[in-house]
């Protein structure tokens, strides 16, 4: 088989598009394996279209959410394993090369690195060149077309492809010549902007559009875009929750005058949803109910049967939101099972549903759910680690090891996975793969707290106490409120002979934590110090506490009868 592309290699200039050129070297191995291809659909479908013969443009897929940015990482994680799957088939050695990598679309650079860290197979060699042949650029597109790449490219979630896009139609446009597709090129813009953490910009642009036009459904919709940016996409310092619903009732407001009564209905319901957010997050649940309550009221009266199903699967979503906040688990399941019902291949709705069954201890149904999302996400950090952390808590090691190790391989800046991984092989007792984590952790995040904790436990496990009580005072001094710091500091400084330390560090574990094993710890350092009463009243103040165990119960028995004894004595 042939894989090294066109006789130039395979163009990835980001002038053809996102994924350019690599989506056609996905599109030849799935061509030759397509078996390979049903274990890594919902990657291949996303990045290179044309494989998936019964798709629609994504642009007429109209979406309930746009996807999150960091979408595409997950997507070149799958198309990885999917290029190291073939490369384990090959009996004689490919070399492919890409061109233009220095030109490239932010998704083909994405995706390139993904392989470049995956790949292990000898047989297989990438040829990655900056430069090569002059790209066959396309001929100037109309504002149609820029249009319709724009949406397409939203809808996907391709986000610095539509920024360029957006930019370049607005070159093309002006507000008096054409505001129609001014617009849209800047709403468009001001959309990709705020999913790459830029919203500054995009409000910037929707203060431009109201300087340039007054249109009253162009008002409307910058109304209600700048809303958002001030209930949830600014930096925290700089939302505003009043300023933020100002600006909703000003869209609303302007929906009232809209002359078609359907839309009408439809565009104040989907602002009034905004409101009965900032209401939930000002702790005026009731009110928000009632608002998303008769939302839902009013769309159903103008809807006709199965028509919007994800227009009101998105309101039950909101009540199911709200009803948690007024601790009813039960009717939120319910709406969320209604939600998945109307909107089956949103991966977000599994891994809400999946922690209402967990909070109820349904772990089977919540590892279900779990396991969807995975499958449609798809490769949901996330949903890897909550499931890691469920198998865990089954005994089922080997698979949470598993899981948390996807997770790494995923998104390596994941802390808490990194985190959850090194306790696991502590567990274990495998100390070194325990400190080869924890040390690769804190070269991506060296003051995360619990990170430095684990490792001075680990340290302090294999008699490196000077080193162990620098990083859980490290620990400390990022988070005064971590109680296994505190506890672990206490043990190093009991071994390294300073008792009374020891016991001032237990003073505040207990003061933090109610749990039986610092007053245990803080005892058996009072009895070094011969404070035989003190111990004995820390270890029957244990023994009093609920959820002893059968072991640590019978020790603090013993060391109680050992206090009694010396003070007999």
């Amino acid at each position: 088989m042939d894989l090294t592309g066109e006789p130039d290699g395979y163009d990835c200039h980001r002038d053809h598009g996102p994924y350019a050129g690599v989506a056609d070297f996905l599109g030849r191995i799935a061509a030759d394996r397509p078996r390979l291809v049903s274990r890594h659909q919902v990657e291949l479908y996303a990045i290179a279209p044309r494989l998936d013969h019964a798709a629609r443009p994504a642009a007429e897929e109209e979406p309930i959410r746009f996807h999150p940015a960091r979408r595409t990482a997950y997507l070149a994680y799958g198309a990885a394993e999917f290029v190291a799957a073939w490369a384990d088939t090959l009996r004689q050695p490919v070399t492919v090369r890409f061109d233009h990598v220095d030109s490239a679309d932010e998704t083909t650079v994405e995706l390139l690195a993904a392989l470049t860290r995956r790949i292990e197979s000898p047989l297989l060699r990438l040829d990655l060149r900056d430069g090569g042949p002059d790209p066959s650029t396309p001929a100037d597109p109309t504002p149609e077309a820029l249009r319709t790449a724009l949406g397409d490219s939203l809808a996907r979630g391709f986000y610095h492809h539509a920024a360029r896009t957006a930019q370049r139609g607005r070159g093309m446009v002006t507000p008096d010549g054409d505001l129609r597709h001014w617009w849209a090129f800047t709403t468009g813009l001001a959309t990709a902007l705020v999913a790459l953490d830029r919203a500054a910009e995009a409000l910037a642009l929707y203060h431009e559009t109201r300087a340039v036009t007054d249109d009253p459904k162009i008002a409307m919709s910058a109304a209600y875009a700048t809303a958002m940016l001030y209930a949830r996409h600014l930096p925290p310092a700089e939302q505003d929750p009043a300023r933020a619903r100002r600006w909703l009732e000003r869209a609303v407001a302007l929906a009232a005058g809209v002359d078609d009564s359907r839309q009408r209905t439809l565009s104040t319901v989907f602002y009034e949803q905004g409101l009965a957010l900032l209401d939930s997050r000002a702790g005026e649940t009731g009110r928000a109910l009632r608002l998303v309550d008769d939302g839902l009221a009013r769309l159903t009266a103008v809807l006709a049967p199965g028509e919007r199903r994800q227009d009101l699967a998105r309101l039950r979503h909101n009540r199911a939101q709200v009803h948690l906040a007024l601790g009813d688990p039960a009717q939120a399941l319910a709406d969320l099972d209604t939600v998945i019902a109307d909107d089956p291949d949103n991966c977000e709705y599994y891994v809400d549903r999946a922690a209402l069954h967990r909070a109820a201890d349904r772990i089977q149904a919540a590892i279900r759910d779990y396991d969807t999302a995975i499958r449609l996400g798809p490769h949901l950090p996330e949903a890897y680690y909550n499931r890691a952390v469920l198998q865990q808590e089954r005994g089922r090691v080997a698979r949470a090891q598993e899981d948390l190790e996807r997770v790494l391989a995923i998104d390596p800046g994941h802390v808490d996975a990194r985190i959850a991984l090194v306790n696991l092989h502590l567990e274990r007792g495998a100390l070194d793969a325990a400190e080869a984590g924890a040390r690769a952790g804190l070269e991506l995040a060296p003051q995360e707290p619990a990170l430095l904790c684990t490792l001075g436990l680990i340290r302090s496990e294999r008699g490196g106490l000077v080193e162990a009580d620098e990083l859980l005072t490290r620990a400390l001094a990022r988070d005064p409120d971590l109680v296994e710091a505190w506890t672990n500091r206490a043990a190093v400084r009991f071994d390294r002979g300073d008792a009374a330390a020891a016991v001032a560090d237990l003073d505040r574990a207990i003061a933090l934590s109610a749990a039986p094993e610092p007053r245990y710890n803080r005892g058996t350092a009072l009895m070094r110090l011969g404070r035989w009463d003190e111990a004995a009243r820390d270890f029957t103040d244990a023994l009093a506490l609920p959820g002893v165990d059968r072991a640590l119960r019978r020790d603090l028995r013993a060391e109680l009868a050992r206090c009694r004894r010396a003070m007999a004595g």
